[in-house]
């Protein structure tokens, strides 16, 4: 006599359609209308083929921002000194805490329009900043003097897009830059602080910057979308993300059909609680999409070092992968390789000008790289001279200012395999 075996739920499921028969719809039915929707947006692999795009990868104050902040720093060790100058041994052992790529003398050496040295007692070499510098500085100052409240919106909004509302301070610490804040911005909370901060104890021992507010905050996206006639304020709409493709970039109608199907997924604000939220379903990518435009758009060059963004990981919900989700949407954000490291920028903050506010920092740190580059001019007149003191025997050496190479050269040749998962390998393709 032969038995059958009872079939149990889960080979059913195998069997049946997902979430589409009633008997387990019924079933898996959360009570959080995002969590709903997400039960049936179950989460699709597609292939994206990285595309290099020169525009994206020659916007200079991008690029210099990895060198611009140890300049920064050091201008920031000179000016705090009661005489506005300091002996190189003030500054040679604090190289690393001071993000120097290479020896401190050798560095500030490299950049003349910005730092004058000149000998002073025991004939030691101390630096000051040059008038060109000082007066940057200068405006610098007025910028954080008089934007003050913008700065502290910046940090209210990275806070409140955290879980618990509470970010650890060596977080916060870790952002500054990105988020165009002074150095000393959290050691004078009474003078850059409102009430709605306050200084917390967090579970792990780590003390924290929370933030208590009730009011609603629109995001980027919501905000450009209600000022177009597309988003009524109410939850659970569906907001499309602006899309900006690289020129040259052809996908397949199966990526075009699920970028579509992406688009109409209802939009989750970054400051909404999504403790309720499936993980890795397309509704959740779109709220984790939407996380990342939001937090670049506070940052002064609307993008950031793609690494230096994992530590938010624990505190915002953003996924173990991250990295997908810049991967999978190349018309929201573009990876540039320069500098060997991944940078990721926000298409819509350089393709429409009007969407994003721009950061009042932006402009002083474009004069400050506009200043570096002087110091090349310098370097080689230098070099001149000293050639023709010499009597035309010295090597003569034209180069610019030194350059931070490219990861693989002007990029032509880079490969990047973004294969999640087993997708078909054709889907995203582009015109070489």
């Amino acid at each position: 006599m032969l038995l059958l075996n009872k079939p149990t739920s889960k080979t059913l499921r195998k069997l049946l359609p997902p979430y589409q028969n009633t008997i387990f719809s019924s079933l898996y039915q959360p009570q959080n209308p995002a969590s709903t929707y997400t039960q049936k947006s179950s989460y699709v692999n597609v292939y994206m083929k990285w595309k290099k795009d020169s525009y994206f990868d020659t916007i200079d104050h991008i690029h210099k921002s990895i060198v611009l902040k140890p300049i920064i720093n050091l201008k920031n060790c000179i000016t705090e000194a009661p005489n506005g100058c300091i002996p190189i041994s003030q500054v040679s052992k604090r190289g690393f805490a001071l993000d120097v790529p290479m020896k401190v003398a050798k560095f500030m050496r490299k950049y003349p329009s910005i730092f004058e040295e000149f000998a002073g007692e025991y004939n030691h070499p101390w630096f000051r900043l040059t008038p060109e510098a000082t007066e940057i500085d200068g405006e610098e100052k007025r910028v954080y003097e008089n934007c003050r409240e913008d700065l502290r919106d910046r940090l209210k909004k990275l806070i409140l897009m955290s879980k618990e509302k509470v970010l650890p301070l060596k977080i916060i610490q870790g952002m500054e830059w990105y988020l165009g804040l002074p150095d000393d911005f959290l050691q004078c909370p009474e003078k850059n602080l409102d009430g709605s901060f306050r200084f917390v104890m967090m579970e792990d021992g780590l003390e924290g910057l929370a933030v208590d507010s009730g009011e609603k905050i629109l995001s980027v996206v919501q905000r450009n979308a209600m000022e177009k006639g597309v988003y009524s304020g109410g939850p659970m709409e569906a907001i499309e993300f602006p899309l900006f493709p690289s020129k040259g970039l052809r996908l397949r109608n199966k990526i075009k059909d699920w970028l579509k199907e992406f688009q109409k997924l209802p939009y989750i604000s970054p400051y909404e609680d999504v403790s309720n939220l499936q993980p890795d379903t397309d509704a959740s990518e779109k709220r984790v999409v939407g996380l990342l435009h939001e937090l670049l758009s506070l940052f002064v060059e609307h993008s950031a070092e793609r690494k230096k963004l994992k530590c938010l990981k624990k505190y915002t919900g953003l996924p173990q992968k991250v990295h997908r989700a810049f991967e999978r949407h190349p018309e929201i954000f573009y990876l540039s390789w320069r500098n060997k490291t991944c940078t990721a920028i926000l298409k819509e903050a350089y393709c429409d000008e009007s969407a994003i506010r721009q950061h009042p920092l932006l402009e002083v740190r474009k004069k400050y790289i506009r200043l570096m580059r002087e110091s090349a001019v310098i370097l080689k007149n230098r070099r001149v001279n000293g050639w023709l003191a010499g009597g035309g025997n010295m090597k003569l050496d034209l180069d610019p200012e030194p350059k931070i190479e490219d990861i693989a050269g002007d990029g032509a040749n880079i490969k990047v395999d973004l294969d999640l998962g087993n997708a078909d390998q054709r889907d995203g393709e582009c015109s070489q």
